[in-house]
């Protein structure tokens, strides 16, 4: 009688511990979900603790790459550092706005931002064959590999229970 007694409670407490484990969103993730969707399914890429990442994609109309570079907060929100290209025209701009600032060495174009800080951006993934990478910690992501083109996204930063990330798919192996 006395080792049911001891062995319920070490039973309840590991019990316990395993669904603590299951649903706390303890892990880190970087987050695509579909967007205007029904059942949206979400993509993730887990984090470490590099702050600093960055999206290559080439442009549909000059088909030269565009590489921007973001940093995450400490209240996980997305601090948008700067954009570099090659050539000006849509969504290139060759001018800086309030809070930019605009420079130009051996004929590449870096757009920098003062304090452009957002929670999250959607992110169109075109019809068209160029290139759509994640890069972090010095490896890429073709975006194209899991993402389904003529789709949209919401990218957010996330933290997510081991139950959310087994219901989403996993994107970096």
């Amino acid at each position: 009688m006395k080792k049911k007694k001891v062995i319920l409670p070490i039973l309840l407490s590991a019990l316990l511990i395993v669904l603590v484990y299951f649903f706390l969103p303890i892990h880190k993730v970087f987050t695509f979900t579909e967007h205007r969707t029904v059942h949206p399914e979400t993509y993730y890429l887990k984090m470490e603790d590099e702050l600093d990442f960055q999206i290559r994609y080439v442009h549909s109309i000059f088909l030269t790459d565009v590489i921007e570079t973001y940093r995450l907060t400490d209240e996980n929100d997305i601090q948008l550092l700067s954009m570099q290209y090659e050539d000006v025209g849509i969504g290139l701009p060759g001018y800086a706005e309030e809070g930019q600032s605009l420079s130009v060495k051996d004929g590449m174009y870096t757009l920098t931002y003062e304090n452009n800080i957002i929670n999250s951006f959607v992110l169109f993934v075109g019809d068209v064959n160029t290139d759509l990478a994640f890069r972090y910690k010095g490896h890429e992501v073709d975006l194209k590999t899991y993402l389904t083109r003529g789709k949209s996204y919401t990218f957010r930063v996330q933290r997510q229970s081991f139950y959310q990330l087994m219901k989403g798919v996993k994107m970096n192996g």
